[in-house]
């Protein structure tokens, strides 16, 4: 189950981010297709799981030393 969660959480947040680009980049004159911010919403995700994973090794690390 904890792959189906990873998995869904990484569909959710693409969502999220493609809707908020489309709602908010308009307020700052910002005009792009929606191809354009599904591209860009992908470039998030990616970063996104980037930024997850680099956590969770470091706090692992972290763990691991005070286990010691």
């Amino acid at each position: 189950m904890s792959l189906v969660e990873a998995v869904a959480n990484v569909i959710v947040g693409y969502g999220v981010a493609v809707m908020t680009q489309i709602l908010i980049f308009p307020v700052f004159g910002l005009h792009t297709t929606l191809a354009q911010n599904m591209k860009m919403g992908a470039v998030f995700t990616v970063v996104s799981i980037a930024r997850s994973f680099a956590l969770r090794r470091v706090f692992e690390a972290i763990r691991m030393r005070s286990a010691k």
